[in-house]
């Protein structure tokens, strides 16, 4: 692409717009041993068990979605091992014992597909073996329910009516602290050094935009597969880590954009995940598209598509902010047409807060980003900012900010204790000092004193 902007500026912030584990343990007995509970079964994400639509049809599916406390998740622990809904039980499809065997609505039979043992947090089954597992893992609406190899996973963690257990966050931690990798510009150095002196796994690999048509290429013009990207994707997972891949950025030119429906768009981004086989994508809304109601909606409802075709995929976007949090009119369009993300994530930065405290501008704003996600999607607290996250920027911003190693201690305190959906930060390429002290603008270095790989160790210490 000729006229690249330097990438320090890629993500320059625009002012907002308007718009196996053995079975173990009694048959399920909760509360006291003689007696039964009722009520809500919380899990990945800290959303609840589901029969589907409320039906009592034999075959029903059993998912996760959010808590709303009607009758289609309110569950009684049977002394029997049972757990019933709606008057019938809680059921492994044709007493599969296969991973992946789904989870349905039956009449009570007495079989050991309906009958559970808990150990620990995990729900066992007796016929099994296997624990009840939330496919993905996502913790989006509509998930399935499914068998699975015990693994103590998050998505194998229950809280039973009449439990305390904590749901367990959303998400992987390693694919949430993925920082931002880029080849259009700044040198990017070899990220298997970075991974090897930092303890990172994942990297975000920007950016994937458009020829100017409806087709995916890195920045427009490099080759999406064969090239240098590809390589340095390979080489990342060769060495025992993964990528997502972020969509869009500040300059364009975007496949939101230049795709001209949803469907084609979905099509587009579908490309780039199966040329891939990707397990989390990123899409960063800027400029146009996120000025612009139209180019909002294709978003979304290309998203829309692509989480149904993936259930396996995670999904984050996102999007600038103001110190008190960012535009509401995306999520709320998300929330209304259906669509439901892994992680709605901030750029907190280019505040023009020059000389101000940025770890502590960026916890202001991460909780206008959670009090939007809550109201959105009518979340608990607990919910939202496990549906929440920070994408930060090291050093200098392009406003003249400066974000200082101890302002990523104090974001990575707030991310840890409220178990984000992810805490990122715009780039790999920046995390080490300028050579000579100077800060060239043209994204290689900080522009700040810091050892190289400072910003990157603070984001590996992420456990969600």
């Amino acid at each position: 692409m000729n006229d690249k902007l330097p990438a320090a500026r890629i993500r320059r912030r625009v002012a907002l717009p308007v718009l196996a584990v053995a079975m173990a343990g009694a048959l399920l007995t909760v509360a006291t041993p003689a007696s039964a509970a009722t009520g809500a079964i919380t899990g990945y994400g800290g959303k609840c068990v589901d029969v589907a639509a409320a039906s009592t049809a034999n075959g029903t599916a059993i998912q996760l979605y959010t808590c709303n406390g009607t009758a289609a998740q309110s569950w009684t622990t049977g002394t029997d091992g049972t757990l019933r809904a709606l008057g019938k039980c809680m059921d492994v499809t044709s007493a599969g014992t296969a991973n992946g065997t789904k989870i349905q609505l039956w009449d009570c039979n007495g079989t050991n597909a309906q009958k559970w043992t808990q150990s620990g947090t995990q729900l066992v089954n007796t016929g099994s073996g296997r624990c009840l597992d939330a496919t993905g893992p996502s913790s989006a609406d509509g998930t399935r329910l499914q068998i699975w190899d015990c693994a103590g996973s998050a998505n194998q963690q229950w809280t039973l009516p009449g439990g305390t257990t904590t749901p367990p966050p959303t998400g992987n931690p390693a694919m949430g602290a993925a920082p931002y990798a880029y080849l259009g510009w700044g040198n990017l150095p070899d990220p298997r050094t970075i991974m090897t002196a930092t303890g990172v796994k994942w990297f975000t690999m920007a950016f994937m935009l458009s020829n100017g048509a409806c087709t995916p290429l890195w920045d427009g013009s490099r080759p999406l597969t064969g090239g240098a990207d590809q390589t340095t994707i390979n080489n990342i997972r060769g060495a025992g880590g993964d990528v997502a891949i972020s969509f869009g950025g500040a300059s364009g030119p975007w496949l939101e954009q230049t795709c001209s429906s949803a469907s084609a768009l979905a099509s587009a981004y579908q490309q780039v995940i199966n040329a891939y086989s990707l397990k989390a994508i990123d899409i960063d809304i800027e400029g146009t598209v996120y000025n612009n109601a139209t180019l909002q909606q294709r978003t979304i409802d290309a998203l829309k598509t692509v989480k149904t075709n993936n259930p396996n995929l995670t999904v984050y976007v996102t999007f600038p902010s103001d110190r008190t949090g960012p535009d509401t009119s995306m999520i709320n369009r998300a929330h209304a047409s259906g669509l439901t993300v892994d992680g709605w994530t901030i750029m907190p930065f280019d505040f023009g807060a020059a000389g101000q405290n940025m770890g502590s501008l960026t916890v202001q704003a991460a909780e206008g980003l959670k009090n939007a996600v809550k109201n959105g999607y009518g979340y608990t607290d607990d919910q939202a900012y496990r549906h929440s996250g920070i994408s930060s920027m090291n050093g200098i911003t392009d406003a003249n900010e400066t974000v200082t190693v101890a302002d990523f201690n104090t974001m990575l305190a707030y991310a840890q204790q409220h178990h984000l959906a992810r805490f990122t930060f715009w780039s790999a390429n920046r995390d080490r000092p300028c050579a000579g002290g100077g800060y060239p603008n043209d994204d290689t270095c900080s522009g700040i004193g810091q050892n190289a790989w400072d910003f990157t160790r603070v984001i590996a210490k992420y456990q969600g």
